[in-house]
């Protein structure tokens, strides 16, 4: 079996864990230990940089912030971790990853910090602990890259390039009706 291995940076801090037997991704939480202060960027795009007074992280409406974990990944040689959003958080919350999401390569080896991104209009402050994202182990495909003096020739039923699917398909189906009825007038 394939095995993902973590340094802590401090003694204190927990290992990521699986939630269920059937979870797909491992917690990751935040971890103030031993860090004196975190930085970040404030909607205007200037930067920030906070003491961590008490062992809790306060994130601003529209705030960028790198948040630490106190861990270090030692990741497989082809394999990588993503690194998503929390669905919760993101709905209920409006935190999700400034990166949408995180790639962790196999030789980076420094501690993994999350890069958080306060989408609404309130503050929110997290305590030490508290589970700000989830990692997810892949193995990576090898594939080389080349170029090519032809145009990539269609390959499905599509006509047109982003966007041209559409959202709905209700939609599509009522305005071909509606279609349907001034050509019938």
């Amino acid at each position: 079996m394939t095995k993902l291995k973590f340094y802590k940076t401090h003694p204190d801090i927990e290992l990521p864990k699986f939630q269920t037997e059937q979870s797909a991704c491992f917690d990751i939480c935040f971890r103030q230990d031993g860090k004196t202060h975190y930085e970040g960027f404030n909607s205007f795009n200037s930067p920030i940089k906070r003491n961590f007074s008490t062992a809790s992280i306060h994130i601003a409406s529209g705030e960028r912030v790198m948040v630490p974990t106190g861990l270090i990944m030692d990741i497989p040689e082809g394999y990588s971790v993503r690194v998503h959003p929390r669905s919760g958080l993101s709905f209920k919350k409006g935190i999700i990853l400034a990166n949408l999401e995180g790639i962790v390569d196999s030789d980076y080896v420094e501690e993994l910090f999350l890069l958080i991104h306060n989408t609404s209009l309130l503050g929110i402050t997290f305590q030490n602990g508290d589970r700000l994202a989830q990692g997810e182990l892949i193995k990576l495909e090898t594939y080389t890259m080349e170029e090519t003096t032809e145009r990539p020739a269609k390959k499905t039923s599509r006509d047109g390039g982003m966007g041209s699917t559409g959202v709905s398909k209700e939609k599509k189906v009522k305005t071909e009706k509606k279609l349907d009825k001034e050509e019938a007038v």
